[in-house]
Formats: structure tokens, C-alpha cells, sequence
């Protein structure tokens, strides 16, 4: 029984292989594994796994070996697309659009050109270099804007001499206060009555006057708030005299200068009070940052790009400006407000790429040219406004040295006594508007508060674009307040110019 029974699974299992595999003798038969079998008396695998190995190994071993630059051209070949985004979609991150930069540079050129050529040919050359010398002077033999310059260094002094007084105690913070009043007050208000009373004094001899007046009244306030800082230090803790560092006389070391500190009151001289007036700075130092030694090449360069950049200020102005003004005097007085927009539009391009060109040859050509010559050490005069996305951001960027000036001399000593940020951001803004409007309306010798009212409308569009503008479209709007809002102020104060002067005297 036990034999019978062990010999029965073996016939099913010869049974089951008869009937599916081997065919009449002599014929080749496929099994229920798909191999193949030469011959009906060769002997079949016992299990079908041990088949199908068999035969992935043969596989393997005839398979050909690639290498991983094979097998990446294999599958280029057999697909093409990837997951990802349109170039100008702004998820695909891309950013190198320096093709299309080089293509609005070349349109505007182009443009730019042809406006130029429509100049020439309807007003023919109108550059006159020696015309520029009557802007300044009526009279070759009299000078009022270089005399009123040097009537300046009164106010100079009497600052020097009211801080020794102060240093050594003959007079108190109080009386040096008061005296300080009257000789910052008296800085502002001379000059502005000079140019208002002086007939030989032309528009552009009074800007210039006004304008050293004013960079040596915001001067001479960082040297009184300093050297008063420095006071209340000195009361705590006693200081160590050395001479002055700002300008002192150095000793040469293969072409370096070594400089030494300076502490308070060493620094009350003349060498250094004179080296700060000239320095690219209205902020007041007792040890100002120095460069190791004046580099001659870029002396040179930067004075090349002084002289080339003047002359072709003067000639855009003379050129470009001039005759567009003029034909927009009569849209004015007619009223003719599509006139008037197409004439301010048309003054628009020259006026903000001459405000462009004066920017470079002032905060970077002029002002790096005393910096080097000086051997003024901190040439941050401008940082990247021209990426503003907000118009404070712009006003804190685009001149550094007032920024710096109004942030430590008034909007911090402002938030010190308890104001909230926008209180003292609108009293920032309403100096600034101030100052404008005091280097316009006194030499043009009219008060329309045309820059005032312009600096003041800043307050509001830095509340629109900080609150609903931002990224480019923020920028574009800085942008189109730099490029817009110059013309309406030139032509405002142009045409009331004009109007007083011309028309009411004929």
C-alpha cells in the first residue's frame, strides 16, 4: 500500500508532462514554460523554474555592456519632453535677460537718434560753449557768485572759534547754542538776500551760491552736533589730546600715507575744519576713513569724464532743451492742454537723460575725483536706486551723503524724543522740500512753491506705491515719477518765468 501510494503522485506528475510536452518522435515540442527541446528522447527539466534561469542567464550573457553615455543617447532617442515652464512664465525662475536689456538699449539709441536728427535739421546747430559764460556773468567785471563764495568762510570761522570757546569752557552749551542759531541763520538767509537784491547776479550765478551755502549749512550743523556729542562723552570720560587726524601732516611710506587718531579737542584746527568743507561728505568725523594713496589713473579718468560730461550737458541743453521750452510757451498761454501734454511729453526724454547724465558726472565722476584727490576713504555716494520698488527706497539711495546727513542729524534725534516713524519721515520730507524750493524761487526770483509742493506730493505716492504697488511694478511706477514729474516742474516754473519777465514788461 505504502509503495502504491508513493508511485502515484509520480505517474500523474509523467502523466501531466506527456500531455503537453513531447510530440511524435522525432519532432521538437515547446513546454508550458515557453523553452524549447531538441528532441523527444531528451530528458525535460524537472521543475520550470530551473528553465527560465537557465535562460536569463544565456540572456545576460549575450546581452552587449553600455556604458552610461550609450544608455543616455538611447534615451534621447526614444523621448524628448520634460516636465517644466515657458521661459517668460514667471515660475520657470529664469532671470538672464540680457539680450532683450542689449535690444532696449539699441531701440532707445535708435529713437533717440532720430528725435536728435529731426533737432538738427529743424533748428540746425544751436551749441554755443561761450554762450555759457553770460549765464554766470553780465558784466566780465563783475563777479557776485564767486565773491559771495568767498564771503563763506566768515561763517567758517566764527563756527571754529564759537567750538575752541566751547571746548575750553569760556562759554556755556547755552550761549554756544544761541550763537550757533545766529550764524546758521545768518548763513541762509545773507546769500538769499544778496541774490534777491543783487541785479548782477543771473539765475545760474544764484544756484550756485545757494547751493554752497547750503551743502556748508548742512555742514557746519554735523560739526556743531558732533564736536557737542563729543563734549558729552568727554564729562564721563576723560580723553587722551592728540593733533588733528582729518587733515594732519603725515609722514610717507613707500607712497602710503600713515595717518594718526585724533580725539576730541584736537580736532578744533584749521587744517581740519578745512579738510572737511572740501570732503565728498556733509557728515562731520573726528577720524574720517583715508585711502592709502592718491591713484593717478583713476585722478585722471574720472577728471576726463568731468570734462567730457559737462561739455555735453551744456550742448543737450542748449540743443534739446532750449527750443522745446520755447515752442511750449505758447500752449500755455493759450490753454491748449493736448498741447501742453505733447510738449511735456516731448521734454520729458531730454530732461530725464540729461538729470541721468548729471547724476553719473556728480555722484560718481565729480565726487570720486575730490574723494581720490583728498584721500577720502568712503565712496559710498550712491547705492542701486535705479532698482527702487518704493519711492522712500529711492529717496534713501540715490544721494547717500544727504541720506546720511538727514538720518543722523534729524530724523533719529526726532525719533529719540518720542515721535512715530511717519512724523518724522514728513518732517525729512518737508526739509527737503524746503531746500528745493529755496535753491529754485530765490535765484529765479519768484516764489511759486512749484518744488515744494513736488517734494511734499511724495509723501502721499510713497503711501500708494508702498501699499499697492510692489516688485516691478513698484519700480516702474519710481520710474515714471522721475520721468513725468520733472517736466511739469521745469515748464511750471519756466512759463511763470517767462510770463513775469517777457510778457508783463512788454
Amino acid at each position: 500500500m505504502g509503495d502504491r501510494n508513493d508511485r502515484v503522485p509520480m505517474m500523474t506528475g509523467r502523466t501531466r508532462r506527456s500531455t503537453i510536452g513531447p510530440t511524435p518522435a522525432g519532432g521538437n515540442s515547446k513546454q508550458a514554460n515557453g523553452s524549447k527541446q531538441s528532441s523527444a528522447g531528451e530528458k525535460m527539466p524537472s521543475h520550470p523554474s530551473h528553465s527560465n534561469g537557465k535562460v536569463k542567464k544565456e540572456k545576460q550573457v549575450h546581452e552587449p555592456v553600455r556604458t552610461p553615455q550609450e544608455r543616455s543617447k538611447i534615451c534621447e532617442r526614444l523621448s524628448c519632453h520634460v516636465l517644466q515652464e515657458s521661459l517668460l512664465s514667471s515660475a520657470s525662475g529664469y532671470s538672464n535677460y540680457r539680450g532683450i536689456l542689449n535690444w532696449c538699449v539699441v531701440m532707445l539709441v535708435l529713437s533717440n537718434a532720430r528725435l536728435f536728427l529731426e533737432n538738427l535739421l529743424k533748428y540746425g546747430i544751436l551749441v554755443d560753449p561761450i554762450q555759457v559764460v553770460s549765464l554766470f556773468l553780465k558784466d566780465p567785471y563783475s563777479w557776485p557768485a564767486p565773491c559771495l563764495v568767498i564771503v563763506s568762510n566768515v561763517f567758517i570761522m566764527a563756527a571754529l572759534y564759537t567750538e575752541r570757546r566751547l571746548s575750553v569752557g569760556t562759554i556755556s552749551e547755552t550761549t554756544g547754542t544761541f550763537l550757533y542759531l545766529v550764524n546758521l541763520t545768518t548763513l541762509l538767509c545773507f546769500p538769499s538776500a544778496t541774490v534777491l537784491t543783487l541785479t548782477s547776479m543771473t539765475p545760474a550765478g544764484g544756484v550756485f551760491a545757494l547751493g554752497v551755502y547750503t551743502i556748508l549749512f548742512m555742514k557746519l550743523y554735523s560739526y556743531k552736533d558732533v564736536n557737542m556729542w563729543c563734549r558729552e562723552i568727554r564729562h564721563t570720560k576723560a580723553r587722551t589730546l592728540t593733533r588733528s587726524h582729518s587733515c594732519p601732516s603725515v609722514a610717507q611710506s613707500n607712497g602710503s600715507a600713515v595717518h594718526a587718531h585724533v580725539s576730541y579737542p584736537g580736532n578744533l584746527t584749521y587744517r581740519d575744519i578745512c579738510y572737511f568743507v572740501f570732503a565728498p561728505t556733509l557728515c562731520y568725523e573726528l577720524n574720517f576713513p583715508r585711502s592709502p594713496r592718491i591713484r593717478k589713473s583713476f585722478l585722471l579718468r574720472r577728471l576726463f569724464e568731468m570734462l567730457f560730461f559737462i561739455q555735453l550737458l551744456i550742448g543737450l541743453v542748449q540743443q534739446w532743451i532750449v527750443p522745446t521750452i520755447q515752442n511750449s510757451m505758447k500752449p500755455f498761454q493759450d490753454m491748449d492742454f493736448s498741447r501742453m501734454m505733447e510738449r511735456m511729453l516731448k521734454l520729458a526724454v531730454p530732461n530725464h537723460l540729461i538729470w541721468l547724465i548729471f547724476f553719473y558726472w556728480f555722484f560718481h565722476s565729480s565726487m570720486n575725483f575730490v574723494a581720490e584727490l583728498m584721500q577720502f576713504g568712503d565712496r559710498e555716494f550712491y547705492r542701486d536706486w535705479w532698482n527702487s520698488e518704493t519711492v522712500t527706497y529711492f529717496w534713501s539711495n540715490w544721494n547717500i551723503p544727504v541720506h546720511k546727513w538727514c538720518l543722523r542729524h534729524f530724523y533719529k534725534p526726532i525719533m529719540r524724543r518720542g515721535a512715530n516713524k511717519w512724523v518724522a519721515q514728513t518732517a525729512v520730507f518737508l526739509v527737503s522740500a524746503f531746500f528745493h524750493e529755496y535753491l529754485v524761487s530765490v535765484p529765479l526770483r519768484m516764489f511759486r512753491l512749484w518744488a515744494f509742493m513736488g517734494m511734499m506730493s511724495q509723501i502721499p505716492l510713497a503711501w500708494f506705491v508702498g501699499r499697492f504697488l510692489r516688485g516691478n511694478h513698484g519700480n516702474a511706477a519710481v520710474w515714471i515719477s522721475l520721468i513725468i514729474g520733472q517736466p511739469v516742474a521745469v515748464l511750471m516754473y519756466v512759463h511763470d518765468y517767462y510770463v513775469i519777465h517777457y510778457v508783463s514788461q512788454s
